[in-house]
Formats: structure tokens, sequence, C-alpha cells
């Protein structure tokens, strides 16, 4: 399965094939040498499937019954192990390094950034004192994370004759999966996930990643937000946006609403002008300073205009000067553009 294939994987949405999914549990369990689970059970979403462990769902007592312990480690940690003292083995550490960055790497950390989201979420949601969080973080750890797992196995790539043949197939048509003596239970896939270019979860009309049991995550640009705030977006005005106490909520805010917009609205006024631009500054309380740069395209656009940006720089800017420079990466007394944009 090309690399390409495995990034697919890992954000695929909707329901995938029940039957090779399951047929993927059972071989996983063969390759451990241990004997198919007796009952393989479906979820919506990890939040129903942990929900269902903890025996607080709707029937699930009579439903689910005895699990047995988990499995884990034998289905799934000692073939990962084995694979990677393998490749270790064959590359080398420099080698298997490279191979990581080419493979891996890049789909690891946007994946690890969704699956750590979740998690947290379903602490928050379930966990009533801090007995109960150490047992639902505990059955967090029993799980496999399905399609969420295709970053190794872009690394591995797994054919048939290899030992993690049945958790790739599993991985290709379900999410999160827990493996246990008696019962597997697998959750399906999200049915709708939104991401920026960069990766991170972000929608600002509606949940960035959604499952069939209602399970929900919002968030801006990476930002998680609570499922209220993004109806608030449309309607932000900067005294709103002062108002609200939570810094990073704020920062939310006005980059939504426009640093530009929200400077010329709220009354700002320079503290700084030279010829590279005008430095601006408004203060926010518990806050750091938002603190910008104007500055004007010297190339006039095909219908004679000049552009205006505007450029964020740190709160310690003194002059319009170091903030453009700062966008450089160079010290104001290193800077002197040959063309001003």
């Amino acid at each position: 399965m090309e690399q390409s294939s495995w990034r697919v994987t890992a954000t695929r949405t909707g329901a995938g094939d029940r039957a090779a999914a399951e047929e993927g549990v059972r071989r996983a369990y063969r390759q451990a040498g241990l004997d198919a689970p007796a009952r393989i059970v479906w979820t919506r979403s990890p939040h129903e499937a942990v929900r269902m462990l903890m025996g607080a769902a709707p029937g699930s007592a009579a439903g689910l019954g005895d699990t047995g312990h988990s499995v884990r480690e034998a289905v799934v940690g000692r073939n990962w192990a084995a694979e990677r003292e393998r490749a270790h083995q064959r590359l080398g550490p420099a080698g298997w390094s490279g191979h990581w960055r080419a493979t891996g790497e890049a789909l690891w950390e946007s994946t690890r950034t969704l699956t750590e989201r979740v998690r947290t979420a379903i602490v928050e949601d379930l966990a009533t004192d801090r007995h109960e969080e150490s047992r639902i973080r505990l059955l967090l750890l029993d799980a496999t994370l399905g399609q969420h797992d295709a970053a190794w196995l872009s690394a591995f790539d797994p054919d048939d004759a290899s030992p993690l043949a049945g958790i790739a197939a599993v991985a290709r048509h379900s999410g999160w999966w827990w493996p246990y003596e008696k019962v597997a239970v697998i959750s399906e896939r999200p049915l709708s996930l939104h991401r920026d270019e960069a990766g991170r979860l972000d929608r600002g009309d509606g949940p960035a990643l959604r499952y069939a049991d209602g399970f929900e995550l919002y968030a801006w640009r990476g930002m998680p937000v609570p499922s209220t705030f993004l109806a608030e977006l449309d309607a932000l005005t900067p005294e709103r946006i002062r108002g609200e106490e939570n810094a990073e909520l704020r920062r939310v805010m006005l980059e939504f609403y426009g640093y530009d917009r929200y400077l010329e609205e709220s009354g700002a006024v320079p503290v700084h002008r030279d010829e590279t631009g005008v430095l601006w500054r408004v203060a926010l309380v518990g806050d750091e300073d938002v603190v910008m740069v104007e500055v004007v395209n010297s190339t006039p656009e095909p219908d004679g205009t000049s552009r205006t940006y505007w450029l964020r720089v740190p709160p310690t800017t003194r002059t319009a000067r170091e903030g453009v420079a700062w966008t450089f990466g160079l010290a104001a007394e290193t800077y002197e553009p040959a063309q001003q944009t």
C-alpha cells in the first residue's frame, strides 16, 4: 500500500467494510497466537466505546458482558516492537531516521494531535472525579488507533505476510479498537473531518470532527473552542473581543475579525512611523498587546492603487522598521530593503 494511500486512510470518513475489519481483527489475534474473540462489537465513536466499556451506555451491561482482560500488548504491542526492531537492524539508526522522515513523520504529527484532542475530550466529558478519570485514561491506553495508526503503517508498509497484516486491515476500514480476551470493540470512523492546510482541526461553521453518535470536536485553526463560540463570530465587535476573559479565545476572535479591522475600529493610535511604515499598538487586559505594522506596497496594482498590508509583530517592537525587519528575520539596524513592500 503506497504512503499516499495511508495518508488517505488517516483522514477517511464514513463507514468502512465491517466484514473486512472484523477479519482483520481475527487475523491479528491469530498472528499473536491467540484465539479469535468470541464477539466483535461495533460502536459509533471512541467516546461511545469508552462509555460502553465503563458500563455507562444504555444496555451495555447486558450487551457487552465479560470482556476478559486486555490483550493489546500481545495483539498489537509485540508486533509493533518486532517490526521496529527488524527495521532498525535492516536500516541502522541513521537509515531508520531518514526512512521515518520520508514516510510517517509528517503524518504522525497531525494524527498525534488529533488523537490527543479526542482523548482529552472524552476524559473531560465522561470523568466526574479523579478515580473515574484514571479509569477512563486506562481504557484509552487499551485502545489501538485503527486508521490513526496510519503513520506507522506508512513507515512499515506491511504486506500480506507481515505480522502487522491484521492490524493494517483493521486500520483500512475502521477507527479505534479495543482487543480484549473475549471481546473486541471497534469504533466506526468519523462522519466528517475538517482541517486547514497545516492539518489542524478547523471549521468556522460547525464541528471540525463529528461522529455518528453526536460526539463532536469544534476548533478554529487547531484551537479548541466551545460549540457555541462559532455562532458568535459573525456578530463580533471590538467591545466583545475586549470583554472576552479567555486569552486563547480572544486570539481566535481577533484572527477571525481581522487585526487590521480591529485596530481601525477600536480607536488604536500610531505609536511610531518611519519610511518603512506605521507601528500600531492596542493594549489588551490580561494578554499581550496587539502590535502591528502598517505597510504600503510600493508596486501599484493593475488599477493603479497601492495595497496596504498589516503585519503582526512581537509586543516588544518599538519602531516600524524593527517590526518589518523582524518579519524577515533581521535586526532593525541591518534591514535595508531594496524595494519596500
